[in-house]
């Protein structure tokens, strides 16, 4: 007796129908592997690039990501020496030229010495002096946020979004201040450098950091490093000295990695998913 519900059955000799799966569904596939720790994880991404499951922007972004649990606020800081701060004792007259320079829209003020940070100053809140000049500046002044030189970036990251704030000033373990943070510094970990308008391409990006040592950022021009440090880096196939390091490395630069060329010691001091930031350089 025939079944009066047949099951379907594809015919002798007939191909499955293919499905198409969604970008999630293969990397949830991957993922179902269960990585035994971070290492494991980052192959796994690794893997989907190389099968082209993830495209490179996205790669990069998800690598991102995970290297800001890793990273520090000391490591992603603009150091003290760099910090654009305000006195607030000085009259707006003299102040303004500055903040019109260097164009930032939130600046540290400090009082007497630059270690006694006071607060923070917004750029937009000096219309309200020039539009009434019976409002005193002290007054406009908001209360600086603190962080240790320890604090993680994913942790900073989230007490940013919570108390919708932009900027925190970074403290060494005697309590001087050695450096900010900003919000786009910790994004720029996961998406890249976010530059706009007031970003200059002429900017300086060699410090002296101590005897025969330099901090160094990777993005400096090479004809303006071989000028400086008198070195003979190719210049054929690289604009700059990050790009000329990642080629003598053979592969994205990590922290920690160095290269010696022409008496120098270029040690990677920090870099993110996508290529070197910063570079200490040795006289030998």
């Amino acid at each position: 007796m025939s079944d009066p519900y047949p099951a379907d059955v594809q015919p002798s000799g007939a191909r499955p129908a293919k499905t198409s799966k969604s970008l999630f569904e293969r990397l949830s596939g991957m993922l179902r592997r269960e990585p035994e720790d971070r290492d494991d994880l980052k192959a796994l991404l690794e893997d989907a690039h190389e099968r082209d499951l993830l495209d490179a922007e996205a790669h990069a972004m998800i690598a991102g990501a995970l290297t800001v649990s890793e990273l520090t606020a000391a490591d992603v800081m603009v150091p003290r020496s760099r910090i654009d701060a305000l006195d607030i004792s000085r009259p707006l007259a003299e102040l303004l030229p500055f903040v019109i320079e260097a164009a930032h829209s939130r600046f540290p003020v400090y009082e007497e010495t630059r270690d006694n940070i006071t607060g923070i100053l917004l750029a937009k809140d000096l219309l309200r002096c020039m539009i009434d000049p019976s409002v005193e500046l002290r007054s406009l002044v908001r209360p600086a946020i603190f962080i240790p030189q320890s604090k993680r970036l994913n942790v900073l990251l989230r007490e940013f979004r919570i108390n919708r704030n932009h900027l925190v000033i970074v403290v060494d373990e005697h309590g001087g201040v050695a450096g900010l943070v900003t919000m786009e510094n910790v994004l720029e970990q996961i998406v890249g450098e976010i530059e706009d308008e007031y970003d200059e391409e002429a900017e300086q990006t060699i410090f002296a950091d101590g005897e025969n040592r330099w901090r160094v950022m990777a993005s400096t021009d090479i004809d303006r490093f071989n000028e400086a440090f008198n070195s003979r880096l190719e210049t054929d196939e690289y604009d700059t000295v990050g790009g000329w390091l990642a080629d003598e490395l053979e592969h994205i630069p990590r922290r920690g990695d160095v290269v010696e060329r022409d008496n120098l010691v270029i040690q990677v001091t920090r870099a993110d998913a996508r290529r070197a930031l910063w570079l200490s350089v040795q006289a030998k």
